[in-house]
Parts: structure tokens; C-alpha cells; sequence
């Protein structure tokens, strides 16, 4: 038995999560405090395979998958001979649905199929870990004690997301009850609005800032999405 079969197989180091801060802030911008960030989903090394696996399988879940194309056997008519076997100086055909014939049907042509991936919940978690720990490290995760609008007003939701310094594309994570606050930021094109439970791989991605309040802002694996 080989020194290597005793020592299993060699397994990748990957450093320690690293601890990082974030400032509280109001919808006014004023800074409340500092709230220390969970190492384990917002200071590990991103795993840029495992995000790209979960976001191709997210994006093909989206497709319908409702494309379909008519077979020869599908194609209305040609049941008669279209020109006579000999004589005519063409290839002899005995339909004019064949594939090669204009009108007829499509050769291996796609038909409705679902493109779902499966994809492991370890592998999900993992990458939704690796992208909040991404946008942590650049800076790009905000936190706001509360979105406290009276009533619903874009006017007012342009004015918090200036005022905290979310820039960009902004994806914004909201508790159910947060109904002026998603009636306010849903017409906004650059913001895009999740429920804690909502909150995924692609949207963090496809997103420059992620802005979570005292409610929704994830405190360990286990409030993760």
C-alpha cells in the first residue's frame, strides 16, 4: 500500500474565511454603527466553476422549452406522388413533405423538452456564499437599518439609494411586510427586489450592489436562502 493510499486523496487548501465589516446606515444615509459580516457566507474565497454551474442551471430552468417543428410525418399533404418516377430528368420522390422538398417538414428539428438541471444543494448554497463574498470584498453589500417610507413613492426610494451609496445595478433583499418599500423601488429599471428566501446565485451576479436591512441580512449558513 502506497504512501498516497494512505493519506487518501490530496484535497485543495482554501484559506480561512475572512471577517469583514459593514456600516449600518438609515434611508437618510446617516451611519448607525458597524455590524461584523458571518466569515462563512460573506468572507470565503468565491468558487467561480461552482457559481458558473448554478447560474447556467438557474438560466436554462428559465427557458420553456415550448420550441417544436413538424415532421415529415406532420406536415399536411403530400400523400400523392408529386411527378412521375422516370422522365422528368429529377431525383425520383414519392412525397413533397419530404425534408428536401420546400413546404416539407424539418429534419431533426428541435421539439418541446424541459432543459432543468440538477444541480446539488450543497453546490447552490455554495455558490450563493461565494457570490455574497465577492460583493463583499469589493464593497458592494449595504446594510439599512430599515426601509421606513410612509407611502409609496419612487421619488423617495431614488433618494435612499442615493443617500446610502448604492450605485449601479442595485438588488435590493426585503421582508414580505416591506410593501412600501417594494411599491417604491419596482418601478426603478436598475433595482431589482427579492424576499429573503428569493435571494439567488444569478441576481447577486448579475447585480453591482446588494443592500440587505436589519431583517433580511443573512447572520449564518443557516438563514441563507
Amino acid at each position: 500500500m502506497t504512501e498516497m493510499m494512505l493519506r487518501g486523496p490530496i484535497q485543495k487548501d482554501r484559506p480561512a474565511p475572512v471577517a469583514r465589516q459593514v456600516e449600518r446606515k438609515d434611508i437618510a444615509g446617516k451611519v448607525l454603527g458597524t455590524v461584523n459580516l458571518a466569515p462563512e457566507i460573506f468572507g470565503i474565497e468565491p468558487n467561480v466553476p461552482v457559481m458558473h454551474q448554478v447560474v447556467t442551471a438557474q438560466l436554462a430552468a428559465k427557458r420553456a422549452g415550448t420550441q417544436s417543428t413538424k415532421t415529415r410525418a406532420e406536415v399536411r399533404g403530400g400523400g400523392a406522388k408529386p411527378f412521375n418516377q422516370k422522365g422528368t430528368g429529377r431525383a425520383r420522390q414519392g412525397s413533397s413533405r419530404v425534408p428536401s422538398m420546400p413546404g416539407g417538414g424539418v429534419a431533426m428539428g428541435p421539439k418541446p423538452r424541459k432543459y432543468d438541471q440538477a444541480t446539488p444543494k450543497k453546490m447552490v448554497r455554495l455558490a450563493l456564499r461565494s457570490a455574497l463574498s465577492d460583493r463583499a470584498a469589493e464593497g458592494n453589500v449595504i446594510l439599512v437599518d430599515k426601509f421606513d417610507f410612509d407611502a409609496p413613492k419612487t421619488k423617495d426610494a431614488l433618494s435612499a439609494l442615493a443617500a446610502i451609496g448604492a450605485n449601479g445595478h442595485v438588488l435590493v433583499v426585503l421582508t414580505d411586510e416591506e410593501i412600501n418599500a417594494t411599491l417604491s423601488l419596482r418601478n426603478l429599471e436598475h433595482v431589482t427586489t427579492l424576499t429573503a428566501d428569493q435571494l439567488n446565485t444569478y441576481d447577486i451576479v448579475r447585480n453591482d450592489v446588494v443592500v440587505f436591512t436589519d431583517a433580511t441580512l443573512p447572520t449564518s449558513q443557516g438563514d441563507e436562502a
